[in-house]
């Protein structure tokens, strides 16, 4: 596969589910997916950046994969409601950009 626009993940994840997965689950039960992969990717880093230590079941877990399926499953939420992730993140990058353009560079926690 090769790169792919917020679009293209967004059709494609829309093909696979509509062959293979059969249907999309409810927009509630997504989000309560969505909350476990976010846990299983904090769970990952906080073991890997952070102060924990690594239990035997994390030891083989990959930070990429651990990403993708919480983007799988934030892709299946924007499917099902509407949303196209491309033309949104594009609007939130203008927000911030308009929002922010001083802000970080102001704060002295940051220098």
């Amino acid at each position: 596969m090769t790169d792919l626009t917020l679009r293209e993940a967004q059709q494609k994840t829309d093909e696979w589910i509509k062959t293979v997965g059969v249907r999309y689950f409810n927009e509630l039960t997504n989000l309560g997916i969505l909350m476990e992969e976010v846990g299983e990717l904090s769970r990952l880093i906080v073991r890997k950046y952070g102060e924990q230590s690594f239990k035997e079941s994390d030891k083989n877990r990959d930070l990429a994969d651990e990403m993708a399926d919480v983007l799988w499953v934030l892709i299946c939420l924007a499917n099902q409601t509407g949303v196209d992730l491309n033309d949104a993140f594009i609007k939130n990058m203008e927000k911030k950009n308009a929002r922010d353009l001083l802000r970080h560079k102001e704060n002295d926690k940051l220098k």
